[in-house]
C-alpha cells in the first residue's frame, strides 16, 4: 500500500523464518514498538486460523481466549477499540507524544509486505495485544 511507503514499512517478501525474524526486529527496533508480537511460521498458520490478513488486532485474555476481536485492516482497523477495551478493564494509561521520526530514505525496498501481514503474524499468546 502507499501508505507503507510513506511510513517505510515494506520489506522484500522473507522466504525463512530467519527473514521473517530479521524483519521483525527491524521492525521494533526502527519505530521502538512496545509490544510483544509473535511471528507466524513459513505456512501463515497464525493469519490461516485468524484471518488478520492484511492486519487484525486481537486481544487474548489471562486463560488465552479472545476477548477482542477487531475488523480486518487496514480501513476496519481501529487501535482506539483496542485501547478503549483495554482502559475499560484495566484501566486508562497515559502516553507521551511520539518523537518525530527521520526523515525518508531515498530509495524503498520493491517489495512490499506490511510488518502486521504474514510476515509479524501473531499466535495468540495470553495477555498481549496481537495484530
Amino acid at each position: 500500500m502507499k501508505s507503507n511507503v510513506k511510513d517505510e514499512v515494506c520489506y522484500a517478501q522473507p522466504k525463512t523464518l530467519e527473514q521473517r525474524v530479521a524483519i521483525a526486529k527491524d521492525f521494533t527496533s526502527r519505530f521502538k514498538f512496545p509490544l510483544l508480537f509473535g511471528i507466524d511460521d513459513m505456512s501463515n498458520a497464525a493469519d490461516s486460523a485468524y484471518a488478520a490478513w492484511p492486519e487484525r488486532l486481537y486481544i487474548v485474555d489471562e486463560t488465552g481466549h479472545i476477548a477482542y476481536r477487531g475488523g480486518i485492516g487496514p480501513f476496519h482497523y481501529k487501535p482506539a477499540e483496542v485501547r478503549e477495551w483495554l482502559a475499560a478493564k484495566y484501566g486508562a494509561v497515559k502516553h507521551d507524544a511520539p518523537a518525530a521520526r527521520a526523515p525518508a530514505a531515498a530509495t524503498a525496498p520493491t517489495a512490499a509486505a506490511s510488518p502486521t501481514g504474514p510476515a509479524a503474524a501473531s499466535a495468540p499468546a495470553p495477555a498481549s495485544p496481537t495484530k
